[in-house]
């Protein structure tokens, strides 16, 4: 039985002055891969003009897209009519959901803040650091009853912000706790994962994995990778 092979690119930041165009890139993909994995800020600035766009690109892509919203896509808070767009494009968009394709398994929300380890954010002191907390545990909530609804035999977690620390090395380690949250790892080790791809650390580091051992990808577009494209392949 052959292997489904996934593309997976984060960061594309989809501008509304169209200097640049992913057609061609799509293209190749599709040639590549079966499935197109896009982990958030599809958007430069969450216009739905930028959304348009990127929805127009997607035209030259034949394989099936799997995407989660980033932080830039909810800049100009129009959520609802950019994820509107990109379905309306063919877009499987999770936001606490998950599907099937091809056998393999994608569970999706965009994550959150929040710091790692030890050095973790707790849900203490001023209602405004309460409600960041609880917006990250909402979100882990998200992913884990995304999880849940899993049943291949190959599942990835499709994040924007890292579940780990490092591969947001490269990064500066004043800002990490605003890249993502270790509280994403705690629910990604009660199931059985494939593989977590995220983006958002534009300066981090490629691959790492969770302290349950499943492998983490930073698939942001400016990450290096072994593909030497701005897309990984992971086979599963």
């Amino acid at each position: 039985m052959s292997k489904t092979k996934v593309a997976a690119v984060a960061d594309l930041h989809m501008k509304e002055d169209r200097s640049t165009s992913y057609t061609e890139l799509f293209t190749e993909i599709s040639r590549v891969a079966d499935v197109l994995v896009i982990a958030g800020d599809l958007t430069d600035l969450g216009k739905p003009a930028e959304a348009e766009l990127l929805a127009a690109d997607l035209k030259s892509c034949t394989v099936p897209v799997v995407a989660v919203l980033g932080n830039h896509d909810h800049q100009c808070n129009a959520v609802e009519e950019i994820s509107a767009i990109l379905m309306k494009a063919g877009v499987h968009l999770l936001d606490g959901q998950a599907v099937e394709i091809a056998g393999v398994g994608f569970a999706g929300t965009k994550g959150f803040v929040g710091g790692f380890g030890r050095h973790m954010l707790g849900s203490f002191g001023e209602a405004a650091l309460k409600a960041m907390v609880s917006e990250t545990v909402d979100e882990a909530m998200r992913l884990e009853n995304a999880l849940r609804k899993t049943s291949a035999q190959h599942s990835v977690v499709v994040l924007h912000y890292a579940p780990i620390a490092e591969t947001v090395a490269g990064e500066p380690e004043e800002i990490y706790p605003f890249l993502g949250s270790s509280r994403f790892a705690e629910t990604i080790d009660r199931f059985r994962v494939s593989a977590v791809v995220h983006g958002h650390a534009h300066k981090g580091t490629y691959k790492g994995k969770t302290p349950g051992g499943a492998p983490v990808f930073n698939v942001a577009a400016h990450v290096e990778k072994p593909t030497g494209r701005p897309y990984a392949i992971l086979e599963f």
